[in-house]
């Protein structure tokens, strides 16, 4: 801003910059002081229009013109899409297209913004809001469920030791029966046993005395009592009692206890919310009978492989080296990233969130890109990664095959997480090709279908989001040339599968159950990698001529 410009001081004229402005130049766009009007006036070049400037008119703020730098944009044609001025409509290349007032465009263009913006304030950010509350909700209770579950668990437990402390302090009381009892039995041999020792002194001092006295009266009246003691006190036998332990089963045991049951968790897709109007749902897009090219872009690689849309104007693409370039539809290079290895990758794919992943096939690695920084989010073991794309709930799907190149599966991610693996069908047969160097172009559809173009096998297989077969495509009858060679696939918002029959130089367009539709042809050379933007346009990679088009076929 101007430093003598404020919002406490008068405005200034665009011209001289130092005396109060007093008029303003409809044409011209700009504010004049007194002494500037006539200078102004004095260029002939235009038809000036200078009026007092609180008369002026609320003039419209025209964009200038890109291709004609004095000119203004007051038209805009509607099959480009694009502001025009009278040059570019009189220069011929807008002849035929409809065109509108601009400002009438424009009013349109902020109708619908407000619209927009109303429906964003009012519906859908109070509805996020509340989600986000009820998050917070839920996390706050889970302190108190799980503390439930903690003290519960404990109390089984202090349950368990008061039973094994009972059974613990019984045995210990029997035990302690049985040892009085032993002591009792022994003591009481000990005792009868003593009785009889005692006895036993008394007659053999006895017997010494009557020797000793030669008295014949004592000899004579002696009875002897050695056979009495000849029958030994019987001797106590017992047998100890010993303690045998029950080998514990430790499953028996947590039966006993009690269990946890398992922890569910299932994300649920968001309701969709319908319009502020109210409309149920988009309308049907029909497919046009004679698709149409609007845009090619040259790439420059030597081959080229894949493409991806970052917008309806922005493109990811692949080749044969180690370097993704991101286009825009006029072939204008806006970024390029190499591999984290410095090797050729395998394939590309946009998150919802507008990062790129990519595979990298001599490492054996998934790498996100977020700002130009590369991360690895998979490494895997055993296994060779093909190829990639994103799904709506932001997981990745990743084709990959063993590394002895005998087996095949798809592989869903939750960050560096395996949550799903798809190889086999009921009967346990392999749903894939097998092929250490052959490409496997996967796609998520509208309805969470997992379409995989198997070039190999070729045909295009389509497994439901729990894995189980739905069908198998594998061409249609007209294929007469060459046999069907499917390579990219894609869906469009019509669950629509549009996969690349590269040898046949055509894309085949099918129903969500594999119905063929028709063909798209559009003088494609070797189409290969394919997507969809949100406009359903679709790009087309073709392999040899290394250049993308964009068609548009609904």
């Amino acid at each position: 801003m101007h430093p003598r410009r404020s919002a406490q001081e008068v405005l200034l004229c665009n011209l001289c910059e130092t005396a109060a402005l007093h008029s303003r130049c409809e044409v011209c766009n700009i504010n004049l002081c007194k002494a500037c009007v006539g200078d102004h006036l004095s260029d002939s070049s235009k038809q000036h229009n200078v009026m007092p400037f609180l008369q002026r008119k609320s003039t419209p703020n025209y964009p200038k013109c890109p291709k004609h730098a004095n000119e203004l944009c007051k038209h805009h044609c509607e099959k480009c899409d694009i502001p025009v001025c009278i040059t570019c409509v009189s220069s011929g290349k807008h002849r035929g297209h409809k065109l509108s007032d601009f400002l009438e465009k424009l009013s349109a263009k902020t109708q619908n913004l407000q619209k927009d913006l109303k429906e964003l304030e009012t519906r859908i950010y109070p509805r996020y809001q509340k989600i986000a509350s009820d998050v917070q909700t839920e996390k706050a209770k889970i302190e108190t469920n799980y503390g439930k579950l903690t003290t519960a668990t404990e109390q089984e437990g202090e349950i368990l030791h008061r039973e094994i402390t009972t059974i613990v302090n019984r045995q210990k009381s029997d035990i302690q029966e049985m040892k009085n009892k032993h002591l009792y039995t022994l003591n009481k041999n000990t005792e009868e046993i003593i009785q009889k020792i005692t006895e036993l002194k008394q007659i053999i001092s006895d017997l010494k005395s009557i020797l000793k006295s030669n008295d014949v009266s004592l000899t004579s009246t002696y009875k002897s009592r050695n056979s009495e003691f000849r029958t030994l006190p019987p001797k106590v036998q017992v047998t100890l009692p010993s303690f045998t332990p029950q080998k514990i089963n430790t499953d028996q045991l947590r039966e006993m206890f009690g269990s946890l049951s398992p922890l569910s968790i299932n994300t649920e897709h968001g309701d969709t919310m319908k319009s502020a109007e109210a409309v149920p749902s988009p309308p049907v897009k029909p497919l046009l009978d004679e698709p149409r090219l609007t845009a090619t872009i040259d790439t420059e690689y030597s081959s080229l492989c894949s493409v991806s849309c970052l917008s309806e104007d922005q493109i990811w693409t692949c080749g044969d080296n180690e370097t993704m370039k991101l286009l825009n539809l006029q072939s204008k290079l806006m970024t390029s990233i190499k591999t984290k290895s410095g090797k050729k990758l395998s394939d590309i794919a946009v998150t919802r969130d507008r990062d790129l992943v990519y595979t990298d096939y001599s490492n054996n690695t998934v790498n996100l890109i977020r700002n130009k920084k590369i991360r690895t989010v998979i490494t895997l073991q055993g296994w060779k990664p093909h190829n990639v794309c994103c799904t709506a709930s932001n997981d990745i799907l990743v084709t990959m095959v063993s590394n002895d190149g005998k087996q095949s599966k798809v592989g869903r991610y939750s960050g560096s997480t395996e949550k799903q693996s798809i190889q086999f069908d009921d009967q346990g047969r392999p749903l894939y090709s097998a092929g250490r160097y052959i490409d496997k172009y996967i796609s998520e559809n509208k309805n969470l279908d997992i379409c995989v173009a198997d070039w190999a096998a070729r045909a295009v297989v389509v497994v439901n989001q729990l894995g189980k077969l739905r069908f198998r495509y594998t061409g249609h009858p007209s294929n007469t040339e060459q046999s069907f060679t499917p390579v990219g696939i894609t869906t469009d918002s019509q669950s629509h599968i549009l996969t690349a029959d590269c040898d046949n130089h055509r894309i085949h367009i099918l129903d969500h159950d594999g119905q063929f539709l028709r063909y798209i042809h559009c003088d494609l050379c070797d189409p290969w990698g394919l997507s969809v933007d949100i406009r359903d346009n679709l790009f087309v990679a073709e392999y040899y001529t290394v250049k993308v088009k964009k068609i548009q076929y609904m």
